[in-house]
């Protein structure tokens, strides 16, 4: 872990990782491969007899065709050559005699060697593992930075709600202002969503619980979503019935005991549902 400043003078930090070592070796060695076996079937078909590649701007354009969809152009040194072959064929048609005569043609076929640059590949492996994390402030430590960096997952999956739970599309407003207030919306909605997710499971934390049965056919579930947590209150009604003379009455849905428990997690009295 080094610590440099960026060209426009952000904190940038290096750091070494294993695993992403190991990822950075293995991906390497799969590409190789890969453009490795490519390039023998190329060659395979520059020596038919049928080949389609006439000249050598043509296999030239198929190596580097290769090389780049590989990202391994730096790593494999390629080199093509030209050779004549010759053949013969007889002028006309028939059986060949004595006095049969024969016509010379030159036919181009070209050979493609290639080999793995070690050197280069070498001073690759010297970066294997390393990645820089920039950021524009230095409050963070860089073992808090790093996770951070590590928490982003989260973040992103909380976004992609807006286009699943929340299906928020393209839409065409008369102001800018006004996309901003709807966005704006959608923010605290989930946000609130959050806050209720991590409030729950931080109950059934405290309460011991290990799992609800928020699944459907009562399957288990170790950290209940709030999607989920709707569906299960969807069911629950109210109902006002009102008359000329006498008081109100109120009918609501009885509870479930999975919705009882729901509502002792998170600290709901059952009079909210009751009353």
């Amino acid at each position: 872990m080094r610590l440099h400043p960026s060209a426009e003078g952000y904190r940038l930090v290096w750091y070494h990782s294993r695993r992403k070592a190991e990822n950075d070796v293995a991906a390497r060695v799969r590409q190789v491969d890969r453009a490795l076996g490519e390039l023998a079937e190329l060659q395979q078909k520059l020596s038919g007899p049928r080949t389609r590649y006439h000249e050598q701007a043509q296999v030239a354009a198929a190596v580097e065709a290769i090389l780049e969809a590989r990202g391994v152009k730096p790593w494999i040194t390629t080199t093509i050559t030209e050779r004549a072959l010759e053949e013969y064929h007889q002028e006309g048609r028939g059986r060949p005699s004595e006095k049969t005569r024969y016509i010379r043609k030159v036919r181009k076929q070209y050979e493609l060697k290639y080999e793995i640059n070690h050197a280069v590949l070498a001073a690759e492996q010297l970066g294997d593992g390393a990645f820089p994390l920039i950021i524009n402030g230095l409050q963070l430590t860089e073992q808090e930075l790093l996770l951070v960096y590590k928490g982003q997952p989260m973040v992103e999956k909380r976004f992609a709600q807006l286009k699943t739970d929340f299906a928020v599309a393209p839409i065409y407003l008369k102001e800018t202002s006004r996309i901003q207030a709807l966005l704006c919306m959608y923010f605290f909605v989930l946000l609130v969503e959050a806050l209720l997710e991590r409030e729950l499971r931080q109950a059934m934390v405290r309460a011991k619980v290990d799992r609800l049965r928020f699944y459907p056919e009562g399957r288990a579930c170790s950290y209940p979503t709030v999607p989920r947590l709707i569906e299960i209150f969807e069911d629950v009604h109210r109902h006002h019935l009102k008359g000329e003379t006498e008081p109100v009455v109120v009918l609501t849905t009885e509870l479930t005991p999975l919705q009882r428990t729901i509502l002792r997690l998170l600290g709901i009295p059952q009079s909210a549902y009751d009353g």
